[in-house]
């Protein structure tokens, strides 16, 4: 696409600062050094590259759109197609156009023209190896952490309590070992996987440690220090299915005992408990094993945080994470959905129960932050706005509402329901009722409006 630039958006090319999401370079750049800054960008979180504007903010585009015809082949080389976009920019004042590629963060490895792989930091693009490189083909699903092999006997996980009640489950029955080896669980070299014994071995931190969960709870509604802390953190290990289980039941045992001040004086706090056993159980199936470090559940007078070691695997993002799906441990999610009761039941589905288990408790919903190596999702007991705000605030931006509107906007599906609370602001005189049966609206009276 052919964007011909204003005043304004040419100079704020042309002066913002280098940084994580943004890169410019002269036209005269050689390929393989253009590669590096593209492959860092897919590697990363994305990001925006100009061709064609120096560093010092001076104009020297290319002659014609054919010109930067290397340059864009390089884009179709090293970013997989679908996730980089191609603009051409001009100015009714400067010469030549100016390339723009722009560029998500890709389910794939990125790599340079000259096989090397990058990963973006501030404004520099930075060669990755040994393990970063390990950690980043994690990140991007190439390879996945449960697949390693494990150095211990194969009779600790085929003759674990677990491994025998759970094929005793099955039907047919099958014999421990064979189950373990049909499933790729027991490697070429008779080693166990990571997988097999997190899910396999009665106590797999002995061979991963920091494979389990730590719970605190803070007396604050604050932040996170030494001195709000309510007795010394729960370390809970053990299989992921027990695992699971047992860091939902104390979590929503120390919620329960938490008090909070309301105008009808102490009350308990409560979150939807499938809430909280979703987003529990997505942090401990999806989180990065090779990552020596435990999930934290931070427990507060009006939130409880949950962090899990690894970023988001491959395409998936904050933003976009209710709607694709990635597993990172596939075999993990797999197996331990053939449990009895198993703890993913809805695969796929868990953040999105909890998403709509807080809305129908009219709770804020939960926030989900990503960093270097970490997921961060918190679950605030923060009540939304009331059905009368939400009206109230849509009618002062469209000028009027009605019932099925009213309906969608504050989720509330019982039209009886809404009607209540229109009568409430008729009589209070917010509103004004305009029309009959169908055709009634309600708008904000004369003296109201702007």
């Amino acid at each position: 696409m052919r964007l011909m630039l204003s005043d304004r958006e040419r100079d704020g090319l042309a002066k913002r600062d280098e940084d994580n999401f943004f890169d410019r370079k002269s036209r005269r750049i050689q390929p393989a050094k253009l590669s590096r800054t593209l492959a860092a960008f897919g590697n990363t979180d994305g990001g925006e590259l100009v061709v064609g504007i120096e560093d010092d903010g001076t104009w020297d585009g290319f002659a014609s759109v054919e010109a930067a015809n290397d340059l864009i082949n390089v884009a179709a080389t090293v970013v997989a197609p679908g996730y980089y976009e191609v603009d051409f920019l001009s100015h009714a004042n400067e010469s030549g156009v100016a390339l723009l590629i722009t560029v998500r963060r890709t389910p794939a490895l990125c790599v340079s023209t000259t096989s090397d792989v990058y990963v973006r930091r501030g404004a520099a693009s930075v060669l990755v190896r040994g393990e970063e490189l390990e950690s980043l083909k994690r990140v991007k699903g190439v390879v996945s952490f449960e697949n390693q092999g494990l150095v211990f006997p194969v009779s600790e996980i085929s003759n674990s309590e677990v491994s025998i009640e759970f094929c005793l489950s099955m039907v047919p029955t099958l014999e421990p070992e064979r189950f373990l080896r049909k499933q790729g669980l027991i490697n070429s070299e008779e080693r166990p996987t990571v997988a097999g014994a997190l899910l396999f071995h009665d106590e797999p931190q002995i061979h991963i440690p920091k494979a389990g969960v730590k719970i605190y709870r803070y007396k604050t509604d604050g932040v996170a220090e030494r001195k709000y802390l309510d007795a010394v953190p729960e370390t809970i290990e053990g299989s992921l299915y027990s695992q699971i289980f047992a860091t939902v039941a104390r979590t929503v045992e120390i919620v329960d005992a938490i008090p909070i001040m309301t105008g009808a004086g102490m009350k308990q706090i409560h979150y939807p408990p499938e809430a909280l056993h979703e987003i529990l159980t997505n942090a401990v199936l999806h989180r990065d094993y090779g990552i020596n470090d435990d999930v934290h559940v931070r427990i507060f007078d009006n939130r409880v945080e949950v962090e899990s070691p690894g970023r988001l695997p491959a395409h998936v993002t904050p933003k976009n994470i209710l709607n694709e799906r990635f597993a990172r441990n596939g075999t993990i999610v797999r197996l331990i959905n053939r449990f009895p009761n198993p703890p993913n039941m809805d695969v796929g589905e868990g953040l999105n129960t909890a998403f709509e288990a807080m809305a129908a408790l009219r709770l804020q919903q939960p926030e989900i932050t990503e960093s270097a190596d970490r997921v961060l999702v918190i679950i605030r007991h923060e009540p939304l706005a009331s059905p009368a705000q939400m009206i109230m605030e849509y009618v002062r931006e469209h000028g009027s509402i009605d019932n099925s509107i009213a309906r969608r906007v504050t989720g509330i599906e019982q039209e009886r329901t809404i009607r209540r609370y229109f009568e409430e602001l008729v009589s209070s005189k917010e509103l004004v009722r305009t029309g009959v049966a169908r055709g009634t609206r309600y708008r904000l009276p004369e003296t109201l409006r702007d």
